[in-house]
């Protein structure tokens, strides 16, 4: 038996939308039933790339517009967050544990390491002045029924 359903979510970059985004996400996943630790990893991998947009893509543009687009095929949870934002100049660079292009605002630097943690793959895309687009990958311990 196969399994197959696909959500959108979109909202503007304010930081109380993370909290939504990450419930709606783990409302969303809840029908292919995750253990717990499943669901945590998920909602923290999902809050890490939501946070990024927020923090990093439209520099206090309270109007700038995030949007995820989450899939499941079977047991497989994929999850793209999307904006459309300054991008990363040097996604390399971006992805080293630590770095953070706002150090005034005591970022930790570890949203990326966070989120490869938690999923079994992650995909960065981003083009400077076009925004980023960040793919989640995890595949939940089932066998399918």
């Amino acid at each position: 038996m196969t399994f197959y359903n696909r959500m959108k979510l979109e909202f503007i970059n304010k930081s109380e939308n993370e909290s939504f985004a990450r419930v709606a996400v783990a409302s969303f996943v809840s029908q292919i039933d995750p253990t717990i630790e499943e669901l945590i990893e998920i909602k923290t991998a999902l809050s890490e790339a939501v946070t990024n947009s927020i923090i990093h893509a439209y520099d206090k543009n309270e109007e700038g517009i995030i949007d995820i687009y989450c899939t499941i095929n079977d047991y497989t949870v994929e999850m793209i967050i999307e904006d459309h934002g300054i991008g990363i100049e040097d996604i390399d660079q971006a992805r080293e544990p630590l770095f953070t292009s706002k150090p005034e605002q005591e970022r930790s630097g570890m949203g990326f390491t966070v989120m490869e943690t938690f999923v079994d793959e992650m995909d960065v895309q981003s083009l400077p002045g076009e925004g980023t687009k960040v793919t989640l990958k995890k595949t939940l311990n089932r066998e399918i029924q």
